[in-house]
């Protein structure tokens, strides 16, 4: 059973797994109030996983570089590892994950991963932090999966809910298509709006996937009361919005990298929104979660 480690300020309290880093729980303190989907297995076991080495599916779920072939599933491996504490303050927490001989089997680079979970105020921080520790140059993704509760609050319905984006947008949504491949060209989807009213019937054909969004941030509110939280996400060129098929949740999900195309190539080098580092160099991204009571 993986190890559960918890810190908390005077407005919330988290719950993180040892097993990928993974956000479990974000309370309320001052109600009591869950805002993460509770993982339950018959729908969709996870709450927040990690997407490292890459986002989203390969074609084939293979790879090619420097002349040979690598096989990942989708979302890469980070998700199903063990993560090692080495940090604990009263507001924050950090996991640390570095390649192995195992790692390099299906990932030839040397790393180390760090999640970085800080409370400050009314606002959890989760942030993303990869170093290239080997000898050359390394070719990678990185994003989130965060899921959720819908409703957040009892007595609500589903439909009782949108996201008010904090730009007008008019990007299209990439369609996902067989082995989760995204489609080669995009469909009408926003239209000079900011507002994208949730219902269950938005994933009957799996993620919205977005690109070039203008907005870095977007507010999930209750029509009722409009308590809810507003999402930031600084850095991150794409956007996915998930459920599994008529679950009580809605992921929001920040990358830095988006899966293959039908059309694609599998040389990792080529591959849209993978992000490179030196040796030694370090890469650090930031997305937020701030509750509105």
């Amino acid at each position: 059973m993986a190890k559960i480690y918890q810190i908390e300020n005077s407005v919330l309290k988290i719950a993180v797994s040892e097993k990928g880093a993974e956000l479990q729980s974000l309370i309320d303190r001052s109600t009591g109030q869950e805002y993460m989907w509770d993982g339950n297995p018959e729908v969709w076991g996870k709450h927040s996983p990690v997407l490292f080495p890459i986002v989203g599916a390969l074609k084939d779920n293979t790879y090619e570089y420097d002349g040979q072939r690598y096989h990942l599933n989708r979302h890469g491996f980070a998700r199903e590892m063990n993560f090692l504490p080495v940090g604990q303050l009263a507001d924050e927490l950090i996991f640390a994950l570095k390649s192995t001989a195992d790692t390099l089997q299906l990932y030839p680079f040397e790393f180390d991963f760090k999640l970085k979970y800080r409370l400050e105020g009314k606002t959890l921080y989760v942030t993303y932090d990869v170093t290239n520790t080997g000898d050359k140059k390394m070719w990678f993704s990185v994003g989130g999966h965060p899921a959720f509760k819908l409703p957040l609050f009892k007595g609500d319905a589903y439909v009782e809910y949108a996201l008010e984006f904090e730009e007008k947008e008019n990007a299209g949504r990439w369609p996902i298509e067989e082995g989760g491949l995204l489609a080669q060209e995009p469909i009408p989807f926003f239209n000079h709006t900011n507002i994208l009213r949730l219902n269950k019937g938005l994933f009957a054909k799996d993620a919205i996937v977005l690109k070039d969004l203008k907005s870095r941030k977007l507010t999930l509110r209750a029509d009722k009361t409009g308590k809810g939280f507003d999402f930031s996400w600084e850095g991150f060129p794409y956007l996915g919005i998930w459920a599994a098929p008529g679950a009580d949740f809605v992921c929001i999900e920040p990358w830095c990298g988006i899966a293959d195309t039908v059309g694609t190539g599998q040389d990792l080098t080529k591959k849209e929104g993978i992000h490179t580092l030196e040796p030694g160099q370090h890469f650090e991204r930031t997305w937020s979660v701030t509750i509105i009571s």
